[in-house]
């Protein structure tokens, strides 16, 4: 009888979050006596359908040894890249021992830490026999511009069809490999996995999340991501 495929997460984290203009890395500032990284984290470590999570780290980053989960027994560190599809596949490639080709990963930023468990849990459920993966997204509520020249509106873009595109990314382990060696083979810097698995010629599924799901970019989304937490009752 062959087993089912088993759940991983790659989390990248080697960036430096230029925009929020701090002396750290975003995903180590402080949010509610805690890094944001360790609560983005704890969505995945602590779910009992995850098999193990894999961080993707600067080899020289002085920060995350002094985190909650660097010597967690289910949390892998890999060597971050470049760019964050470097980051991914070297989180991908330290799978590859353990893990099997069929095996589900799911991508997220290290830098969204308000990921609902029943977002979560929707993607394990929803996607676990989808042919391709997915991932979760909300659908563009506001009118939508295409700039021009000199930052003038050229057009207003239907936004019926518009998403925005969020993480968890849950493809195959094999697949997702494949996809991000030929995108950067090709020197394509896809700034998401479903980008890589389109160039595959692959037509990732959208599952609706929250939209309180945010990424923190700028110094003013550390106070709404607390807020947001509060109100998931994450806090003490």
């Amino acid at each position: 009888m062959t087993a089912k495929p088993a759940f991983w997460a790659v989390i990248p984290a080697a960036g430096v979050g230029r925009r929020m203009g701090s002396a750290i890395p975003k995903q180590y500032l402080d949010l509610a006596d805690r890094t944001v990284i360790e609560h983005t984290l704890e969505c995945f470590v602590e779910h009992p359908a995850i098999a193990g999570v894999v961080v993707a780290v600067d080899p020289a980053d002085p920060y995350w040894p002094e985190t909650r989960y660097a010597t967690h027994p289910r949390v892998i560190r890999a060597p971050g890249g470049a760019e964050r599809c470097n980051s991914v596949l070297n989180g991908l490639e330290a799978l590859s021992g353990q893990a099997a080709e069929d095996d589900w990963v799911l991508v997220h930023d290290a830098a969204r830490p308000c990921l609902r468990r029943s977002d979560l849990d929707a993607m394990l459920e929803g996607l676990a026999d989808d042919p391709v993966g997915g991932i979760l997204a909300v659908q563009v509520r506001d009118t939508m511009k295409r700039a021009g020249a000199e930052g003038r509106i050229e057009t207003t873009v239907e936004r019926s069809a518009l998403w925005h595109a969020f993480t968890p990314q849950m493809f195959r382990l094999g697949t997702l490999r494949q996809a991000l060696r030929q995108a950067l083979a090709e020197g394509a810097l896809v700034t998401d996995e479903a980008s890589a698995i389109e160039r595959l010629g692959q037509a990732p599924r959208l599952l609706e999340g929250q939209s309180d799901n945010l990424k923190i970019t700028r110094p003013e989304d550390l106070a709404l991501a607390r807020f947001h937490l509060q109100q998931q009752g994450r806090l003490d």
